[in-house]
């Protein structure tokens, strides 16, 4: 059945993406109806065949190049061209099917509710086992099971992308978005799930923490973070005293994170570095 018009828009910021954009997009459009998405890919500052890529499948696609390499302006870029909404932002390294889009934008039916996003599926595949131990305390701290960052996928009523379109860029743009919503105008849709390739070596990952403490730290500095989104000791305890084999995991899970404080601290907090991770980016 063909549409009139899309039910819902969705936003692809890429750079250099064409491993991830041949994977996400015939998801996206496998069981889609002729126009019932549009599909804005950004391809900004690519020096690849991102934009060929995306532009062969099909009239849904729209191709946008920008000449720069910034995730912020692509999303600015994208956003700009919003008609059609819901409105649903996904990283390109990501998979997600047309089923799991139509159940984000139907949950945004709910009373009340401004965003959401899909639940967390990490592929581990190849992935080394001191950056499986940190993921293994990471996933489960309550705000990671229930915050809308680190997802690559968030979805917006209108009104929730009308509160979010006059914030700063900040690096952390998906904790910026989950954070800029009370909890109970947000929530993860459990009938949508998106798989995510995490850092494969310990050492990648610690250079995503890195980014990640230098985005909260730069939200933080807005005044805007709550303290849910943060780790306590007595949350890390609580995760023990659950599961006592996450005791072992624990000095893993805290030094990585110590660490990363410390090389941004030396680094200064004003250098702002993306630090891209290219190992999760074989699978």
């Amino acid at each position: 059945m063909a549409h009139d018009h899309p039910s819902v828009t969705i936003i692809v910021p890429a750079h250099n993406e064409v491993r991830g954009l041949a994977r996400l997009l015939p998801a996206l459009l496998a069981d889609a109806d002729p126009g019932e998405f549009r599909i804005l890919v950004v391809c900004n500052g690519c020096t690849d065949d991102s934009a060929e890529c995306a532009r062969q499948f099909g009239p849904d696609i729209e191709v946008i190049e920008l000449a720069a390499a910034s995730k912020a302006a692509a999303l600015e870029a994208g956003t700009a061209l919003v008609s059609d909404f819901p409105v649903v932002f996904i990283d390109a390294d990501v998979l997600l099917n047309s089923s799991a889009v139509r159940a984000l934008a139907s949950f945004l039916e709910r009373p009340g509710m401004l965003a959401t996003a899909p639940k967390r599926k990490l592929d581990r595949t190849a992935v080394s086992r001191p950056a499986a131990w940190y993921y293994d305390v990471w996933e489960r701290l309550p705000q990671v099971r229930t915050g809308l960052f680190g997802r690559g996928v968030i979805a917006m009523s209108e009104k929730g992308l009308r509160r979010v379109s006059s914030l700063p860029r900040f690096i952390s743009d998906d904790l910026a978005y989950s954070e800029s919503f009370e909890p109970s105008e947000r929530g993860v849709a459990t009938d949508a799930e998106v798989t995510v390739w995490p850092a494969r070596t310990w050492r990648a990952l610690l250079n995503r923490r890195i980014r990640v403490v230098q985005g909260t730290r730069e939200y933080a500095d807005q005044a805007k973070h709550s303290s849910t989104a943060s780790t306590s000791a007595g949350t890390l305890l609580s995760i023990v005293r659950s599961e006592p084999s996450m005791l072992f995991r624990l000095p893993l899970f805290v030094g990585t994170a110590l660490i990363a404080r410390a090389i941004l601290t030396v680094r200064g907090r004003g250098r702002r570095e993306w630090a891209r991770d290219e190992t999760s980016r074989t699978a």
